[in-house]
């Protein structure tokens, strides 16, 4: 009997196939990222530098959001830069270390905004339901530990996911039919028959991400029940002010991206598979700095005070 003979290469670089060829539509990829990153960019450094130099807003509230902007702004800038040079160069590859470091940064970013978007609901809860004891239960302690329980969260998501995808084979096709490293794409072109590796960690995510949600659904039910018992329609319009925009986000992060991860991995390209990706990873960041800050009085009258700074010391 005749040994049989497989002719595989292992794979050094993937090739990104997000977008058609077309020249139109090249174009309008270019504009759209470029005008979407560049919104991304200013909205969330002027957010950082606003919470970071104002002394006034150096309270747990404002200390949340310069920590989802920061992330924010590394979720966006890990993959629109990217893709941006691919299309200006006409060259869609991606190394296998590149592409590794991308899947990592990225599964880091995103869960450790989903935490923070986590913390940030028990800090709307702690000032909503229990105003006279906020000061109390939210303390400077309390806060550092959210931040590092955020953040080591989504550290330790990105290793578990980013190792067992990457411990699997890939030496057959390298086209991923998606404009950053996607995990479902991923697995679509793998070469080992047992998925297992990465399914696991899939749904300890998708269990720890409806914790996150049921968590946030709990606060606002009870912030919801809260407000209702204030006796000004003044003060009841700015307590869901703070909220409902912070409600309507979380439920778009989560849906878009249960739809995203949930969906059967598949070799073909898709254009809602785009769409998706592309509503997740890029709205949230983009839009994030005018729902939680710019609209907020108080970042509106720091932004006027550091303007007036920088241009009455010129």
């Amino acid at each position: 009997m005749l040994p049989i003979v497989t002719n595989l290469t292992a794979v050094t670089e993937f090739i990104l196939m997000g977008f058609s060829t077309d020249k139109n539509i090249h174009i309008l990829h270019l504009v759209l990222f470029f005008l979407i990153y560049f919104g991304a960019l200013m909205g969330n450094v002027l957010i950082i530098m606003i919470t970071t130099l104002d002394q006034s807003l150096h309270t747990p509230m404002y200390y949340f959001l310069n920590n989802l902007s920061f992330w924010d702004l590394c979720l966006i800038s890990i993959i629109i830069p990217k893709s941006i040079a691919n299309s200006l160069s006409h060259d869609n590859s991606i190394s296998f270390t590149g592409c590794v470091a991308q899947v990592f940064l990225v599964i880091f970013s995103a869960t450790t905004e989903l935490n923070l978007l986590t913390a940030m609901c028990f800090d709307r809860y702690a000032a909503i339901c229990h105003p006279l004891h906020y000061e109390i239960i939210i303390t400077k302690d309390m806060c550092v530990y959210l931040i590092a329980v955020s953040w080591l969260g989504g550290g330790l998501t990105a290793v578990m996911h980013t190792v067992s995808t990457f411990s699997l084979s890939y030496c057959g096709s390298n086209i991923v039919h998606q404009f950053f490293g996607y995990i479902p794409k991923l697995l679509a072109i793998s070469c080992s028959e047992n998925l297992t590796r990465e399914i696991v960690p899939i749904i300890i995510s998708v269990v720890l991400d409806i914790c996150c949600f049921i968590c946030i659904i709990i606060s606002y039910v009870n912030i919801v029940s809260a407000v209702k018992k204030i006796p000004s329609t003044e003060g009841q319009s700015k307590a869901y002010s703070t909220c409902l925009p912070h409600l309507v986000v979380v439920v778009l992060f989560f849906f878009t991206g249960f739809v995203a991860y949930l969906k059967p991995a598949s070799g073909n390209p898709s254009i809602s598979d785009l769409l998706i990706s592309m509503f997740y990873t890029m709205v949230p960041p983009t839009v994030n700095p005018f729902i939680y800050s710019l609209r907020n009085n108080a970042m509106k009258m720091s932004l006027r005070r550091l303007l007036k700074r920088i241009f009455t010391t010129r």
